[in-house]
């Protein structure tokens, strides 16, 4: 089926959220940490999912921040550590291959909007700074479902925000647990493999693989 509403995923998706590495040096905190506290984030968050409840993002990635910065010899308070990084998060650049996969695909005459576990002035600012806002018909946030991703209430919430049946969206994503949680809903799925990782054998398959968002509208149906 013709997939007519395309749902993105915002963090590491379409923001490079590797330039929060400077952030960690800048505080005087190895920058391998990055990726060991946003692992711990979405694992956090998942569990609270499981759970049937919620938190913040912004929340979770503050505690946590405190929690890997333990015995960290910090070059300032670790408050203001923390404020130092999750403020970046509003400067984040997009992957370069984002602005021309994004123009390809609404050239499609499809719909485009995004579904983050964050929150939706952080979208807003990403794809502000790009240049791509008006590329999208809504920017739509787990925060106001209840559930993180990849719950299912949190895909039959954009569901219900654009009026479309799950069977006509389309999630693109950088995690295979969101590609399958959106596949257990019913939707379509792209996973954008860009480091050239192989795809869990536990999950479900998406039903497209490109290693670049700029070649993913050759591939979908017309």
């Amino acid at each position: 089926m013709r997939p007519e509403v395309i749902v993105f995923d915002v963090n590491e998706t379409l923001s490079d959220i590797s330039f929060l590495d400077a952030r960690f040096a800048e505080v005087g905190a190895p920058e391998l940490l990055r990726p060991v506290w946003f692992t711990s984030v979405l694992r956090d968050g998942f569990a609270l999912a499981t759970s049937g409840t919620q938190a913040k993002f912004s929340t979770i990635g503050a505690d946590s921040l405190r929690s890997v910065f333990t015995g960290i010899a910090l070059n300032r308070d670790v408050d203001d550590a923390v404020q130092h990084v999750m403020q970046s998060f509003s400067t984040l650049p997009v992957h370069g291959d984002v602005p021309a996969g994004i123009r390809a695909l609404r050239a499609t005459r499809r719909r485009l909007v995004t579904l983050t576990n964050g929150a939706t002035a952080v979208a807003e600012g990403l794809l502000g700074s790009a240049g791509l806002l008006d590329q999208f018909e809504a920017l739509l946030t787990v925060e106001d479902a209840n559930v993180w991703k990849p719950g299912l209430g949190a895909y039959e919430h954009a569901s219900q925000r654009c009026d479309a049946p799950l069977s006509e969206m389309l999630l693109i994503a950088v995690h295979p647990w969101d590609i399958d949680g959106a596949a257990r809903a019913g939707m379509s799925t792209a996973w954008i493999n860009r480091n050239d990782t192989p795809y869990p054998s536990y999950f479900k398959q998406p039903d497209y693989t490109v290693t670049a968002l700029d070649q993913l509208a050759e591939q979908l149906p017309k």
